[in-house]
């Protein structure tokens, strides 16, 4: 245990931080709040490999940090939350690997719908978004009880990409925004981004206002890269996964809503100066 972590276990500290962490989602709340936000969960397996832990134990760690990022994000009044659960790629690591990562991901959309946690509290519609052939009769069982319990719930969205890639998303979408054109024999030269992206798996959801990837590693990793468009903030951490802690988040937001007020003041400086 680092000297920091043995501080944060007395009463005190423990009080002080949820203090400041209070304090600090209350001026979030007072400002611009993003209302889609994405994470690309990277580095459960080495935050393992440095605790000395079995990989299982790893991911396990990264959805438990994930519970209460998604606490914070319903708080503060994000309305959709999308993470990158699992890519198409995955499927090429260690069979052993794979299957704990898909027992984890069932035992875990089972737990969203329990009464009293997440989803119940927030108001969360699960939403999971991928290849669902791809995924295993058992945990497909899961994904089918999580969305349909939740799919009444209207305050919020959890996006859970599982197993996803963009480029997939984009391609599936061109196929099926082509079958579209074709059926009710529309001019191909219609076809726009409008029309493309109403055949995305993020259709439902609002444009995307911040990506957040952990681990240090500055790259999309074919995650939302539609989406990840000129008016989303991106944004690179150096620490992993099950570290990335709600207080580094809440600075995010801070930045996020204080640059939108600052873009807010000069449109409407701007807009003041066309009508002298």
């Amino acid at each position: 245990m680092s000297i920091i972590s043995w501080i944060r276990t007395f009463p005190l500290v423990q009080f002080f931080l949820g203090w400041a962490q209070e304090l600090i989602m209350a001026i979030i709340k007072t400002g611009p709040v993003p209302q889609h936000v994405a994470f690309v969960m990277d580095g459960n397996r080495r935050f393992a490999r440095r605790q000395k832990l079995e990989v299982r134990e790893g991911h396990s760690a990264g959805f438990e940090s994930l519970a209460h990022i998604l606490e914070m994000c319903y708080q503060v009044g994000i309305k959709v939350v999308t993470v990158y659960a699992f890519s198409i790629e995955n499927f090429k690591r260690p069979a052993v690997e794979v299957d704990a990562i898909m027992e984890i991901a069932r035992t875990k959309l089972l737990q969203l719908i329990h009464h009293g946690d997440i989803a119940d509290r927030y108001g969360v519609s699960v939403r999971v978004l991928g290849q669902r052939s791809l995924i295993p009769p058992d945990v497909l069982q899961a994904v089918d009880q999580s969305t349909d319990m939740t799919k009444n719930n209207e305050r919020a969205i959890l996006n859970v990409c599982f197993p996803y890639t963009s480029r997939n998303d984009i391609a599936t979408a061109m196929q099926l925004t082509i079958t579209d054109v074709v059926d009710k024999g529309m001019d191909p030269n219609d076809i726009d981004e409008k029309m493309l992206e109403q055949h995305m798996l993020t259709k439902d959801s609002p444009p995307l206002d911040m990506l957040v990837r952990t681990s240090g590693v500055e790259r999309l990793s074919d995650f939302m890269l539609w989406q990840a468009h000129q008016d989303c903030s991106i944004e690179f951490v150096d620490c992993l996964w099950p570290e990335f802690e709600p207080w580094r988040f809440s600075w995010m937001l801070l930045k996020w809503g204080r640059k939108k007020s600052i873009e807010k003041q000069r449109r409407e400086m701007e807009a003041e100066r066309k009508e002298i």
